[in-house]
């Protein structure tokens, strides 16, 4: 059984993640079977999950998908590269999937190939060294290097979040084999806050739940996800917020010295100067990002960096996952695809937590901090004493399977 793939995040799963899945299936086969990486207890923008990872691995396959593995945190808080690179060595380690399917505002992966090809060429790294000398943000900067080398249509590609992140799949995908598939983006923006025509954001079900307006945001949401929601809410486990473990992080923050903040400034441009001294004596997250934040850094960048710091994670990720971590599966196909990945993935799928113990050094160590992220997590559940421990969490096998 052969798969499509799709790289997520389902914070929440909402009916345009529903509708990405039907149209996987309708341009590839109806047999086709969907595995979805996702993100798991942390999220690329630097932040918490609203809800744990397990609770929406169920709710995806309860609405289309037939197995979610997790991308480990050390690539789920990570720059949009590492975030793609991490999720597709999970795909390609699968042995089954032969397309990777995701969301696009031009939806046409050709541009976003040629962009990836550019992006990898030798001319470019030249041409973006000349434009950050020039003050601008990276994003920026980056973009105005591609259009040196490609049309303008092509380059504008990094302008649209969804197209920005197919580039980075499309790198990270260069030689695999794997097929990509763009599917035109409907309704409002990957970020956007306000509903817009057709699906409505994942950023504006959040913006709705921090209002207080909990129904509104579940109604909006795929039907699966809302019962999870619910169920999650009234075990005390969400929804997860930074306010509710804000001190936390910032005493976490003020133990650290320079030395610490230096080791996660990839870019070697002096960032970590400022997190340090803003980390001595902020007293709110807002405050410190205020203190830190310039033109040049995305916000979204110094919060990874935060997190990371929180964390304490490695200053990069490691080059690839050591295991496939199942999340969710249903019992039509998604037992059928880990039964032919036990027999072709290259690296080693992980059901059951103790088993890690039985795998390699660096596979012990990726657990490990994963199990440690997962209980610093549930200082951010409004009930920290109901959210269990790694080491006993298996995953969720749906017995009615996908939805069709």
């Amino acid at each position: 059984m052969t798969a499509a793939g799709i790289i997520t995040e389902y914070d929440p799963l909402h009916m345009g993640h529903v509708y990405l899945m039907a149209e996987a299936r309708r341009l590839l086969g109806p047999d086709t079977g969907i595995i979805c990486v996702m993100s798991g207890n942390y999220v690329q923008r630097g932040d918490f999950a609203i809800a744990g990872k397990f609770a929406r691995a169920a709710a995806a396959v309860q609405s289309g998908a037939d197995l979610v593995l997790e991308l480990p945190v050390p690539w789920a808080l990570s720059s949009a590269e590492g975030f793609a690179a991490g999720a597709m060595e999970i795909l390609k380690a699968t042995g089954a999937v032969t397309h990777l399917v995701f969301g696009s505002e031009g939806g046409d992966a050709a541009p976003l190939v040629r962009c990836a090809e550019a992006l990898c060429g030798k001319g470019f790294p030249g041409k973006l060294r000349e434009e950050l000398k020039k003050g601008d943000s990276f994003p920026a900067a980056r973009q105005r290097a591609l259009e040196a080398l490609l049309p303008e249509e092509d380059a504008a590609a990094l302008s649209r979040p969804n197209d920005t992140l197919g580039v980075e799949y499309c790198k990270a995908l260069r030689g695999s084999g794997i097929r990509p598939v763009a599917v035109l983006r409907r309704g409002a923006g990957h970020d956007s806050e306000t509903a817009g025509g057709g699906f409505v954001s994942a950023s504006a079900i959040r913006a709705l739940i921090r209002r207080g307006e909990e129904e509104a945001a579940l109604n909006l949401c795929a039907p699966a996800m809302a019962a999870a929601y619910r169920a999650e809410r009234d075990a005390g486990r969400a929804p997860a917020a930074l306010a509710n473990c804000e001190r936390a992080v910032l005493a976490r923050l003020r133990f650290l010295e320079e030395a610490d903040w230096a080791a996660l400034d990839l870019g070697n441009e002096g960032l970590y100067r400022r997190f340090a001294r803003a980390g001595r004596s902020a007293a709110s997250v807002a405050e410190l990002l205020e203190t830190v934040k310039t033109k040049r850094y995305p916000l979204a960048r110094l919060r990874r960096m935060m997190f990371r710091a929180y964390l304490g994670l490695p200053p990069a990720p490691p080059e690839k996952p050591a295991y496939l971590r199942v999340l969710a599966a249903n019992k039509r196909g998604g037992t059928a695809l880990l039964a032919g990945m036990r027999k072709t993935a290259a690296l080693p799928v992980l059901t059951k937590p103790a088993a890690v113990r039985r795998l390699g050094p660096e596979a012990q160590s990726l657990f490990a901090l994963e199990a440690r992220a997962g209980r610093l997590y549930a200082l951010a559940c409004p009930d920290p004493a109901a959210v269990p421990d790694e080491w006993r969490t298996g995953p969720v096998i749906c017995g009615e399977g996908r939805a069709e």
